[in-house]
């Protein structure tokens, strides 16, 4: 099981990446493994000497019987202390942010792969998408080609 965030590469420039564990409750776990997670707005945040997730949605299991559930609710995400203090040296005067970039079962484990971002403007944002369009466009003339 493997959840990407579609607009990350379109949206950030990557700097550097980081994998965190996320602080769940069980119906969440299973909610997840079901591929039932969206991190495409979400976004990460450093509160005092703790890491976040803010704004992901985890859609109710189906088969909890939890009535008063927040699906869009703060997760904590668990790193290292000296990770953390790296994050805020290099976020402090750069312009930097989090961002998440996929969640994955490591063993029994379910991991957030986050990335030190900088935001692109849209002028970047639509030279990114033109040249996605142009190596998709050259790789199926190739295969068209190669047929032949």
């Amino acid at each position: 099981m493997k959840i990407i965030n579609r607009k990350f590469h379109r949206d950030y420039r990557e700097i550097e990446k980081y994998e965190a564990g996320i602080v769940l409750t069980g119906a969440e776990v299973k909610s997840i493994r079901a591929g039932g997670l969206r991190i495409d707005d979400a976004f990460v945040r450093i509160m005092g000497s703790e890491v976040y997730l803010i704004n992901a949605d985890i859609p109710v299991y189906k088969f909890a019987r939890n009535e008063t559930y927040e699906s869009k609710r703060s997760r904590k995400l668990l790193l290292h202390k000296s990770e953390l203090l790296k994050l805020k040296v290099k976020m402090a005067g750069q312009g930097l942010t989090l961002a998440p970039v996929s969640c994955y079962n490591k063993g029994p484990h379910i991991k957030l792969e986050i990335a030190l971002v900088k935001g692109r403007k849209d002028i970047e944002k639509r030279k990114v998408e033109k040249q996605r369009d142009i190596k998709i466009r050259e790789e199926r003339e190739i295969k068209e080609y190669t047929k032949s």
